[in-house]
Order: C-alpha cells, then structure tokens, then sequence
C-alpha cells in the first residue's frame, strides 16, 4: 500500500517536474530564439507591427545589409581570434592551480578556492573600469592584449573549477602505479592524467570560449570604439539607434556559434574517456 502510494507520488512529481521544466525552456528560451529569428527575417518593405501575428514578408535582406554595411565582419574576425587564445592561456593558467585543489590538501585551501570565485561575483563594469586603469598603469595601450588579458582573468574561475574537479577524480591508485613503475612526473602526467582528463579540458575549453565571446563590458571599455568585438557591435544596435532586425541578426550570429559549441562539447563528452583509460569500457 505504501509502496504504491509512493510510486503514484513519484510519477506525479516527475511528470510536474517535466512540465515545469518544458514551460520555463519555452518561455526562456524558444520564445525568444523564435522571436529573434523572425525579427531578423522582417523585409525591410514591409515592417513588421502590431496587429500582425506574423511578418507579412520575409528576406534576407537584413542580413545582407548587417554584413554588407556595418562592421560585423571585422567584429567577428576580432572576436574569434581573441576567444582561443584566451582559452588556451586559460587552460594553461589553470592547470597548476586546479592541479593543487583537486589533488593536495593545505592550510587555506578553501580560502583560496573561494578566492578564485571573485571575477564571477563583482559586475563585469566595475571589473572593466578598474582594469583599464590597471593597463594604463603599466603601459599597455594596445586592444587587443588588453582584451585578451581581461577576458583570460575572467575566464580562469571556469578553467579552475572544472579542472580541479577533473583532477580530483582520477584514482589514486593509478597514479602510484604508474610510479611504481618506474615515470617520470612528466610521464604520469602524460599517460595517466591527460586520458581522464578530456572530458575535463573540453568542458573547460568550451566554457571559456563561450565566456570571451559574450563578454561585453571589457571589449567595450578597453576596446571601443576602434576595437570591436560581435558583443559591442550588438550594444550599438541596442543603443540610441535602436533597430530590432538588425539587433536580432548580430544576436543570432552571436548565439548561434555558442549553440554550437554546447552541441560539439556534448557530442564529445559522450565518450567514456575514464572507462577507456582504465581498459573497462
């Protein structure tokens, strides 16, 4: 009798639990990439405005024009090249960092983890003003080493966190095995660290990519206006200016190629990397 009662409540909480989950990621998130679609789509002929349900004409129009007349071009460009080299610096700050939390015990550890949570709790525009004067402080006036620079320090709690949880799940046990035998550090590293730690660096890859490409208040600050990333090209649409279509064409460029991203990362962590490298998969 219980046990059934149980079960009944447990499907009726999972089936809420769906629900609600299927509502918020409409409202969330289908709602405005659909939106955002349309608006992009809207022929510049025929406007789009209330009462109509629907654009009573589409074109690409406003994406040729995006492209053709504004500065997204060399907005890309630029922010695609500092989005890498912001996680490869990134990822390799963090190794001996993450390395420390995931695998030794010290006095102050879970001070200094909390410390590394700071660049995510303060505003990105408080952040940005401070930095620039940092930059300035030391001489560095150029855009894009400055960008890069922030966007690294930004990046880093992400890089750290997910690579110290990495560090901490490889077995032990593997380790004074491979030491046992005789590797070098550098060796363990390579043959027993790295095979457990791809899900790990593709995670931590991917978000600090993510976080450079949509990082606005540093790119804007430091860079603008001769140095422009996707992100400040679409605040110039949102500003005084203001033109929905085009807001929504350099939104969907932004957002799209972070989409994709999200799909390779989860496309790539299918594999049971820990299972292969210990020959049990």
């Amino acid at each position: 009798m219980n046990t059934t009662i149980a079960t009944k409540n447990g499907r009726l909480i999972g089936k809420i639990a769906i629900i609600f989950f299927l509502i918020a990621n409409t409202i969330w998130l289908f709602i405005p990439f659909l939106m955002a679609g349309l608006w992009s789509f809207v022929d510049p002929k025929a406007p789009w405005s209330y009462p109509d349900m629907l654009p009573p004409s589409l074109s690409l129009e406003r994406w040729v024009n995006v492209w053709q007349q504004t500065s997204l071009p060399e907005a890309m460009l630029n922010s695609y090249t500092i989005a890498p080299v912001v996680a490869l610096i990134a990822i390799l700050l963090a190794i001996p960092t993450a390395y420390a939390f995931g695998r030794m015990q010290f006095r102050g550890k879970k001070v200094a983890e909390l410390l590394t949570l700071i660049p995510l709790v303060i505003p990105g525009m408080i952040i940005a003003l401070f930095f620039s004067q940092m930059l300035l402080s030391l001489n560095i006036t150029t855009p894009f080493i400055g960008i890069v620079i922030g966007h690294t320090v930004m990046a880093l709690p992400y890089a750290i966190r997910i690579l110290s949880a990495g560090f901490s799940a490889v077995p032990q046990d593997l380790i004074d095995a491979s030491r046992d035998l005789g590797a070098s550090k550098l060796t363990t590293f390579k043959d027993v660290y790295l095979p457990m730690l791809k899900p790990s660096f593709l995670a931590a890859i991917i978000f600090c990519l993510v976080k450079s490409l949509e990082e606005f208040a540093i790119a804007f600050v430091i860079g603008s206006p001769d140095f422009i990333t996707v992100p400040t090209i679409l605040y110039s649409f949102l500003g005084y200016s203001f033109i929905r279509p085009n807001a929504a064409v350099v939104s969907l460029i932004l957002m799209i190629p972070n989409i994709i991203l999200m799909m390779i990362i989860e496309k790539l962590l299918k594999g049971n990397y820990l299972s292969q490298s210990t020959g049990k998969a």
